[in-house]
């Protein structure tokens, strides 16, 4: 079992710093430790490393101390932590997929709507979702003639990039957008008759979401809500590896904290909420979050390893809010979280045991 080889597939930015250790907020350690832990030799790779015909890969292995390149078999159990956009690649990958190679959380990048309108398909997840519209100037008049706080955010965009803020302030209303230096939010005063036309523009370019903003609890005035990381294990099945709030910061109504949010651990939202609700609101956040990736993995393929976003109002209410392919494990360092942040490697490396053992017994 010791010559098992796993794959961990990469984008080209990340795989390049692997001989310096300089990968970002993605531990290659961690990989190693899990990886070796399940009798298997990591290999990191990109996908233009990878030729189908041949069935062999260029990848990263350690060597000792050192990290090489190395001409090896192409794995037949890959974990994919990269972002494909273009067409060529998706091919690429059904291509091996159809070869035999397993490869799990195979799309990274599902579109917000998509998501939505698979949930929307389970009637236990209902009272979860937030009211939510394709963006046009015609649902936009309706969201604002229903709700008076709305978020616009596009379909495709990640770590809070994009997003928007739409609420009724007296007889007027306030539009919130991103500066395009970092001076922060800029505010414009709009009639809900007359909304800017560089908007309806944006929603043309760009596919955009309108949904309900939901009135979340703060802390020291600042809103949160909840990252929930589910796994695939040892078992093929889903489970909770760990959870952490997120905090915005200042004058934010976005917590991501690519946007400046700030991670802590579960046990503060006894500062923001009646301590006794806790852990009923907890054991509900998991009941949920564990709902949602059951559903999302009958429809999306071998989906095993995601973030889920849950936000939380002051009375304990739940609501889903989005669904993160490429994880954010780093927030649980942050958090001072060290042993849920080194399982949330262990987990996947669990669950490519599992499929390479599966596959060979199905040989």
């Amino acid at each position: 079992m010791g010559q098992d080889r796993v794959g961990i597939l990469l984008n080209s930015s990340m795989y390049r710093g692997i001989p310096q250790r300089k990968t970002g907020q993605e531990s290659i350690a961690n990989y190693e430790e899990a990886a070796r832990a399940n009798g298997f030799i990591p290999c990191f790779l990109r996908l233009g490393d990878i030729d189908t015909g041949s069935n062999r890969s260029v990848a990263y292995v350690q060597d000792g101390y050192d990290y090489v390149k190395k001409t090896i078999p192409t794995p037949r159990v890959i974990h994919n932590r990269a972002l494909y956009k273009d067409a060529g690649s998706h091919r690429k990958i059904n291509s091996l997929i159809s070869q035999g190679v397993c490869i799990f959380n195979v799309n990274n990048r599902y579109g917000k709507n998509v998501i939505h309108r698979i949930l929307q398909e389970d009637p236990r997840l209902s009272e979860y979702l937030p009211e939510t519209a394709e963006a046009s100037p015609a649902s936009l008049r309706r969201m604002m003639a229903k709700y008076d706080d709305l978020v616009l955010k596009p379909v495709r965009g990640s770590v809070g990039y994009g997003i928007m803020r739409i609420r009724r302030d007296d007889a007027t209303w306030k539009l919130m957008y991103p500066g395009k230096t970092k001076r922060g939010w800029i505010t414009d005063r709009i009639a809900k008759e007359n909304v800017p036309a560089w908007l309806h523009r944006r929603f043309v370019q760009t596919p955009y979401l309108i949904q309900q903003r939901i009135p979340l609890a703060e802390y020291d005035a600042r809103p949160l809500d909840l990252r929930v990381t589910v796994q695939r294990g040892a078992f093929g099945t889903w489970g909770i590896t760990g959870m952490f709030v997120k905090i915005a910061p200042m004058n934010s109504f976005l917590s991501n904290l690519g946007k400046g949010g700030q991670p802590y651990p579960v046990e503060v939202l006894a500062q923001c909420l009646p301590p006794k609700t806790v852990p009923d609101i907890l054991y509900h956040v998991e009941y949920v979050s564990l709902t949602i990736a059951k559903h999302l993995s009958s429809r999306l393929p071998l989906l095993a390893d995601i973030g889920i976003d849950i936000g939380l109002t002051e009375k304990g209410q739940l609501y889903f809010i989005e669904c993160n392919g490429r994880d954010q494990r780093y927030g649980f360092r942050k958090a001072g979280l060290t042993g849920i942040w080194k399982d949330t490697y262990q987990r996947p490396m669990d669950f490519a045991r599992y499929l390479y053992d599966r596959d060979k017994i199905q040989d």
